[in-house]
């Protein structure tokens, strides 16, 4: 793969409670100068972020009821309605866990479905996280499932805040689930170009990572040697 092929797997991340304003001037330059495709952001920085990279072709990502997806349908709609008036033009919510541990995959259809509605209806790109650390196979096969028949864009593996990130059985799994219907986005733990290199291999077509200067950087080291 080249350089830039590798920087528009790369969603630039900075989710910290701490952030500040110079920190996500920072974050939008760096996406810039290293052509990543998206800064994936919390909801209340899109519209600085937007601003900054609106010459650019630099995507802005909304994460939405996050980290723990422990908000209701009319809550995540209305997050999403308003990063989409502040900018954004694409969309990572966290759907909820608790109504899929108690097996009620009707709730979770149609979360998908108001979300992915919403989205479809602004040509606004969506992903579903899942946080797969918490979850079974089954219970990640039956969303992957769910996503066939949805069609939401992707369907993601992690927050980040969770006990763990993307596994390579997970991005594996996900991705023959739901086929050519839906693509897979790997994210948490992803630090090293060997660790995108194997989750591309395993499925994956987008990677989140606060990572992928040093990525981008191993990859020119790599090659110059």
């Amino acid at each position: 793969m080249k350089e830039k092929e590798i920087a528009q797997l790369i969603d630039h991340t900075l989710l910290k409670p701490f952030a500040t304003y110079a920190d996500f001037v920072q974050l939008c330059e760096e996406a810039k100068t290293y052509q990543f495709k998206m800064v994936a952001i919390n909801s209340y920085p899109v519209k600085q972020c937007a601003k900054h990279l609106a010459s650019s072709n630099v995507h802005v990502g909304a994460a939405i009821g996050f980290p723990l997806g422990q908000t209701t349908i009319a809550t995540k709609v209305f997050e999403v309605r308003d990063a989409i008036a502040n900018g954004c033009d694409e969309i990572d919510y966290v759907m909820n866990i608790t109504e899929l541990k108690a097996g009620n995959l009707a709730y979770i259809e149609q979360e998908m479905q108001e979300i992915v509605d919403v989205c479809r209806n602004h040509q606004i790109l969506v992903k579903v996280i899942l946080e797969t650390c918490y979850l079974t196979d089954e219970e990640k096969i039956a969303v992957c499932k769910i996503a066939k028949r949805v069609k939401p864009d992707f369907v993601k593996t992690s927050t980040g805040f969770g006990s763990a990130g993307a596994t390579l059985e997970d991005v594996t799994l996900m991705k023959k689930t739901v086929g050519d219907a839906v693509a897979v986005k790997a994210a948490g733990g992803i630090r090293t170009l060997d660790d995108l290199l194997a989750m591309v291999e395993a499925g994956a077509s987008r990677i989140g990572t606060s990572a992928g200067i040093a990525i981008i950087e191993e990859y020119r080291k790599r090659h110059h040697e």
